[in-house]
């Protein structure tokens, strides 16, 4: 019955840890920021991603908004590594949002897998992402021809896993529940925000995490879903 298949598209299609390590090894070396005390560009890297997944995590609840997002990520993560506040680069998290966009790392198969998807169903994207960043990566990633709509929480007005934004995106598709099912790599965003909103989802967990008991249907690998549609 399914006919439409909405995908996330950070840390799902479009991969963003390793699209944000090429930024800031980049900004790591422009900014000399071995000369401020941090020795260690893994231990920078690290630290930044750990903030960031959880700050996203809170964004995506609507705990904290866009601007709090960005204005704590990296002012947390230099401070935690010893970094003075004053020394803090003001520039950093501009550049850093400016170049990361334009990097055009993908999951493995991706584009193997949104071809042969594509020939058979509607495809769309639901993102919690910020609205220019999300239309650069989909732009320098090549990903537009493969997509019908593109849904970003900024026009919609709430983030996954509300229902409006499910909602939304249906509405915009002309689909219906039974014949849609999200694809995501967020456990509450994606996952239980459409399956509370009544639509099947496949939980992408390439780190293979622990599969939590209330989600069905999981994937390593996005070629998997070649044996699955």
């Amino acid at each position: 019955m399914i006919k439409h298949i909405f995908f996330d598209l950070d840390h799902t299609i479009w991969d963003f840890d390793k699209n944000a390590e090429e930024t800031l090894m980049e900004l790591y070396h422009h900014y000399e920021l071995e000369a401020l005390g941090l020795k260690s560009p893994q231990a920078f890297i690290a630290t930044y991603t750990e903030n960031n997944h959880l700050l996203w995590a809170d964004y995506h609840l609507g705990k904290i908004s866009k601007e709090t997002l960005r204005s704590e990520r990296f002012s947390k993560t230099f401070k935690q590594l010893g970094i003075a506040p004053e020394l803090i680069p003001t520039q950093f998290e501009d550049d850093y949002v400016r170049l990361t966009p334009i990097r055009t790392n993908l999951f493995e198969g991706s584009k193997k897998v949104l071809t042969y998807l594509k020939e058979k169903y509607t495809l769309h994207i639901i993102s919690n992402g910020f609205k220019e960043s999300t239309l650069t990566k989909m732009d320098k990633s090549g990903l537009n021809p493969y997509f019908t709509n593109v849904i970003i929480s900024e026009d919609v007005g709430v983030n996954k896993p509300d229902k409006a934004i499910f909602e939304y995106a249906l509405d915009k598709a002309k689909a219906t529940k039974p014949e849609s099912i999200m694809i995501g790599d967020s456990l509450e965003a994606d996952i239980r925000g459409a399956q509370d909103f009544g639509i099947q989802a496949i939980f992408f967990n390439p780190l293979h995490k622990e599969k939590p008991e209330d989600v069905a249907w999981q994937i390593n690998h996005l070629e998997e879903l070649l044996h699955h549609f």
